[in-house]
C-alpha cells in the first residue's frame, strides 16, 4: 500500500476471521466486500487483499505476519484496491513490497516492525515548488502536462492529469510550493461538476496503466556491459531474463546494468533475496555517480525490497508495485529500467499461498497459473506513445535462480515463452573467474535485427558484420576445443589454432569486463573498437598463416598481448587505441616481410 490511510470503517464492510493459516485469512461475512479489496485484518490492522470470493466466504491473503491472530477479530474494508501513490517523493526512495518507506518506518519504530504500522509512501505535508503548466480556461484531458516539479537534480517530475479526468481547468496552483497531500488543479468536467486533481495521484498495482499506442522496440538500451550491446542487445521497451545458479553473478550483473544503463530512472525491486544483498545496493547507490551526468546515481533510482525474511505474500505484490512506479515514470515520457532480483523467489511465494489454498499443484508444485502471471508481468514492458504524447519504455529485465543452474525447471522454461533476450550464465565460466559470466553459446537476443540500424548509425557501421563474425568465430572454438581436450592443440593446423587464440583475445580482451574499477563501464565505441583490432588481427593473421608463416611467430608479441589490455584505456582516449593498433600492424608487418625475404632466399 502506499498512503496507508485508515479505511473507511462501515457497518456494512465488517467481516469476521473464521480461520487462520499463515499468511492466508478465511473470513466470514464478506458479502459486501469486492475481489482484490484492500482490508485491515484483525487488531493490530494487518494489511491484506481479498484473493477469492464465495458467496459470505472469502479468502484474504495478509502482507504481514499474522502470529498472535484469533479467530473471531475484525476484517474492515477500505473500499479499495492495493494501491500506490504516485507523485513527487518517490525518486532516491527505498520501499517494502507494499509500498512503505523502510526509512520513515526506521524513524518511527526503529529496528523492529511493530504489525499494522502505517506510514505514508509519500509525506502529505512535504513541500515541492511546482512550476504550473496550464492557465484557468484550458482544457485538459488524461496525459496534459499540468506543472513540474525539479524532483532532484537528474529528474524533472512532470504533473500529468490522471486517466479519467478531461475539461476546462478552473483553477491552477500558483508557481511556489505546493505539499505532497494538496492539489495542483480543478477541472470542471462535461457533467459541469468540479474534480479535484491531486499532486500525488493513487493507482492500483495490478491494473496497467493506459497509453497511446505501443511502438517498436528498434533502439537498444545501451547497457555499458560489452558482452550485452555487443552480442546480446537488449531494446528499450524489451524483455530479458538472466538466469544461472548459485554464485553466478546474477545480483553483481543487475547491479551493473542498474548503475550504468542508458535509462533515464531505475526501479530495482530486491524479491525475495537476501538481506545483505539489498544492503550492499543500499550502501553503494548512494554513493555512485551516473556515469553520464557526474550527479548521484539515486538520483534517478528507486529502491523495493522484500527480502527472504519478509513476509511471504508482500513479496508476490512487490513486483506490481515496481511496475506500477514504473508505468507512472514511462507516462512522463522516460525511459525506464526496472531489475527483479529474483523472479523465482517471486514464483516461490506463489507457490506457498497456492499450497495454503489447497489448489491443485502443477509441475514441481507451482500453481497451473504461474506462466499467465509470467506473462501479466512481462507484457507490461514495451516502448510506448504515452498519452502526455511522448514516447516512453519499459525495459523489464529479471534474474531467475534455477535450483543447481537447471534451465529446464519451470521458471526459467516458462520465462523464456514472454521474454525476447536470454543471458544464461553459466558455472564454468564464474569457477574460472570470468565474469560477466553470460554464455556465448546458450545466450540469444531476438532484437539483434530491430536495433542493427541503430547500432550501425550511432556506434559502428560494421556493428553487424561484427558481431556475427564474432559470434561464428566463438562457435567454431566450441568445436576446436573439443578436439583439443581430446588430442592437444599442437595437432591442430595454424588456421585453427589461430581461430583458437582469436577466440582467447575475444574472451579475455572483449567478454570479460570486471564490475569495479575503471572498466566498469564500457560505452559500445569503446567495446567495437577493441572488437575491430580482434577482428584486424584474425584476417591479417590469416593472410599471414596461408603464406606459410608459423602461428608462433604471429601470436608470440607484445604487440598482440597488449590486446587483451585495451579495455583498461578509457573510452575517449583514442590515442592509446591508435598506438596499440600502429604497435600490432608494424610486429605482423615485420613478420609478413621476413617471411617474403626467406621465400626469395629459398628460391
Amino acid at each position: 500500500m502506499a498512503d496507508n490511510t485508515k479505511p473507511k470503517d462501515g457497518g456494512s464492510n465488517t467481516g469476521e476471521v473464521s480461520l487462520i493459516n499463515g499468511p492466508v485469512i478465511h473470513a466470514s461475512r464478506m458479502a459486501n466486500f469486492a475481489m482484490r479489496e484492500m482490508v485491515h485484518v484483525g487488531e493490530a490492522r494487518l494489511l491484506g487483499e481479498v484473493i477469492r470470493m464465495d458467496g459470505d466466504e472469502a479468502i484474504i491473503q495478509v502482507y504481514e505476519e499474522t502470529q498472535g491472530m484469533r479467530v473471531g477479530e475484525r476484517v474492515i474494508g477500505s473500499g479499495e484496491s492495493l494501491s500506490v501513490s504516485l507523485g513527487p517523493g518517490l525518486i532516491g526512495g527505498f520501499f517494502d513490497g507494499i509500498g512503505r518507506p523502510l526509512s520513515a518506518l526506521l524513524d518511527k519504530e526503529g529496528m523492529y516492525i511493530s504489525p499494522g504500522i502505517e506510514v505514508p509512501m509519500i509525506p502529505p505535508d512535504r513541500m515541492w515548488n511546482v512550476t504550473p503548466e496550464v492557465s484557468p480556461g484550458d482544457m485538459v484531458s488524461s496525459g496534459t502536462l499540468l506543472g513540474t516539479v525539479q524532483e532532484t537534480g537528474l529528474m524533472l517530475h512532470r504533473i500529468i492529469c490522471p486517466p479519467g479526468i478531461e475539461g476546462e481547468v478552473v483553477w491552477i496552483a500558483p508557481r511556489g510550493l505546493v505539499a505532497s497531500g494538496g492539489m495542483i488543479a480543478r477541472v470542471k468536467n462535461a457533467l459541469g461538476r468540479t474534480v479535484d486533481v491531486p499532486l500525488t495521484q493513487r493507482w492500483p498495482v495490478r491494473v496497467p496503466r493506459p497509453y497511446r499506442e505501443r511502438l517498436r522496440p528498434n533502439e537498444p538500451l545501451v547497457t555499458g556491459q560489452r558482452v550485452i550491446d555487443g552480442l546480446f542487445p537488449l531494446a528499450k521497451g524489451g524483455t530479458a531474463a538472466i538466469p544461472g545458479g548459485f554464485g553466478t553473478g546474477k545480483t553483481v550483473t543487475q547491479h551493473q546494468l542498474a548503475k550504468w544503463s542508458e535509462a533515464q530512472v531505475v526501479v530495482y525491486i530486491g524479491c525475495g533475496e537476501r538481506g545483505n544483498e539489498m544492503t550492499d545496493v543500499l550502501e553503494q547507490f548512494p554513493v555512485l555517480e551516473d556515469p553520464r551526468s557526474g550527479r548521484p546515481l539515486m538520483e534517478r533510482t528507486i529502491l523495493i525490497a522484500n527480502t527472504s525474511n519478509m513476509p511471504v505474500a508482500a513479496r508476490e505484490a512487490s513486483i506490481y508495485t515496481g511496475i506500477t512506479i514504473a508505468e507512472y515514470f514511462r507516462d512522463m515520457g522516460y525511459d525506464v529500467a526496472l531489475m527483479a532480483d529474483s523472479t523465482s523467489r517471486w514464483a516461490e511465494a506463489l507457490r506457498e499461498i497456492s499450497g495454503r489454498l489447497e489448489e491443485i499443484p502443477a509441475e514441481e508444485g507451482f500453481p497451473a497459473y504461474l506462466p499467465s502471471r509470467l506473462a501479466e508481468f512481462y507484457e507490461r514492458a514495451g516502448r510506448v506513445v504515452t498519452q502526455y504524447g511522448e514516447n516512453g519504455s519499459i525495459s523489464i529485465i529479471g534474474a531467475v535462480s534455477p535450483p543447481g543452474g537447471d534451465f529446464t525447471e519451470p521458471v526459467t522454461r516458462h520465462t523464456k515463452r514472454f521474454i525476447r533476450c536470454f543471458w544464461g550464465l553459466d558455472k564454468n565460466l564464474a569457477n574460472a573467474r570470468h565474469f560477466p559470466a553470460i554464455s556465448w553459446l546458450e545466450s540469444y537476443s531476438e532484437y539483434a535485427a530491430e536495433v542493427e540500424e541503430w547500432f550501425q548509425s550511432n556506434v559502428d557501421p560494421r556493428w553487424s558484420e561484427l558481431r556475427e563474425k564474432t559470434r561464428a568465430i566463438l562457435l567454431e572454438d566450441e568445436k576446436i576445443q573439443q578436439v583439443i581436450r581430446l588430442v592437444g592443440e599442437d595437432v591442430l593446423p595454424d588456421d585453427q589454432r589461430l581461430l583458437d587464440y582469436t577466440a582467447f583475445l575475444v574472451k579475455s580482451g572483449y567478454l570479460q569486463q570486471a564490475a569495479f574499477g575503471s572498466d566498469s563501464y564500457s560505452p559500445p565505441e569503446k567495446g567495437f573498437a577493441i572488437l575491430e583490432m580482434i577482428m584486424h588481427f584474425y584476417d591479417r593473421g590469416l593472410e599471414l598463416v596461408r603464406q606459410g608463416v608459423p602461428i608462433s611467430l604471429i601470436r608470440e608479441n607484445d604487440a598482440v598481448e597488449e590486446i587483451t589490455h585495451l579495455r583498461e584505456f578509457g573510452a575517449e582516449d583514442k590515442s592509446s587505441f591508435d598506438r596499440a593498433l600502429k604497435r600490432l600492424n608494424n610486429h605482423l608487418n615485420r613478420v609478413g616481410a621476413e617471411r617474403t625475404r626467406e621465400q626469395g632466399g629459398a628460391r
